[in-house]
């Protein structure tokens, strides 16, 4: 009996095992595969293994262009986040300054961008606000008496409009969490402060800060991730066929991308999606750690 009762809960956790198995495990147990060989468009069923010949390629090659779009995808992933946070954090303070009026109506006006379909927006800010002759900032450029500016043509003009248009629909998400966090910090704080001489700075330094920290770090740490990884932004503004602007812009997700359907070589790009991985799971593992000697 206690035997049958020892494997009862594997047979009620068959089909959710199951169903992980062939969703998450295969998939990157099969990738991991791929990654040691030389599987290509032209190789695609004679394929030979090869080691760790793509990881070499990917890793030590500086000419193979992953290092310099791992180092374009760091700088993209700590200014965003920077910034992010700094902003999110302002516009929350903002928006629980009391007294302030229609608080609700610009929490919800706050919500569009980062409600809005990805493709919608990015392609809406390609062709109304970047676009060199009829875009929006062109327009403004033009009546204040400068010449115009093609803003994808070149790679640190470009980088600097994807994290523009990535902080204006990825914000509106950070002030919302901020925005929830100091509802849950008591106010008898803030006036025991006052009453101690404690001024704005020292508020916020001693007693929001401290406070929110806990509650925020599962979103940061999501946003973090969603960053490392964005493809969508930098793809449809510089990359998408047909459409190139001539920004020569690849974060490690866009080198991926091409590698595996424009070069069409799977077997690389299959061991730059484990090296992302890898870098990912290590991330993880860090934050994890900081997050638990914090509690202890």
């Amino acid at each position: 009996m206690k035997k049958k009762n020892k494997f009862l809960p594997w047979g009620y956790s068959f089909s959710s095992i199951l169903l992980i198995g062939l969703i998450v495990v295969f998939p990157i147990i099969y990738t991991i595969y791929i990654s040691f060989t030389n599987m290509n468009l032209y190789h695609w069923t004679d394929y030979e293994f090869i080691a760790f010949s793509n990881y070499r390629r990917a890793l030590t090659k500086l000419d193979s262009g992953f290092m310099s779009a791992l180092f374009t995808t760091i700088i993209w992933t700590v200014l965003n986040m920077v910034i992010q946070i700094f902003v999110a954090y302002l516009v929350a303070l903002g928006l629980n300054v009391k007294g302030l009026k229609l608080a609700r109506l610009y929490k919800t006006l706050l919500m569009f961008p980062w409600a809005m379909p990805a493709y919608v927006s990015i392609l809406l800010w390609r062709v109304g606000m970047y676009n060199p002759q009829y875009g929006l900032l062109n327009k403004i450029l033009s009546a204040l008496g400068f010449s115009k500016v093609d803003f994808l043509s070149e790679n640190i003009p470009a980088f600097l409009s994807c994290m523009v248009l990535n902080l204006w629909m990825a914000l509106p998400f950070l002030i919302m969490m901020m925005d929830g966090a100091f509802q849950s910090v008591d106010n008898s704080y803030y006036e025991s402060a006052k009453l101690d001489g404690a001024g704005w700075w020292a508020q916020n330094l001693y007693i929001t800060i401290p406070s929110i920290k806990p509650i925020l770090a599962p979103s940061i740490i999501m946003t973090t991730f969603t960053t490392f990884k964005q493809f969508d932004i930098i793809y449809l503004l510089t990359m998408q066929k047909g459409s190139l602007t001539g920004a020569t812009l690849q974060t490690v997700i866009t080198y991926a991308h091409q590698n595996a359907f424009v070069s069409n070589n799977y077997g690389l790009s299959s061991a730059v999606s484990i090296v992302i991985f890898g870098f990912i799971i290590l991330f993880s593992l860090f934050i994890n750690r900081g997050i638990r000697e914090e509690k202890a």
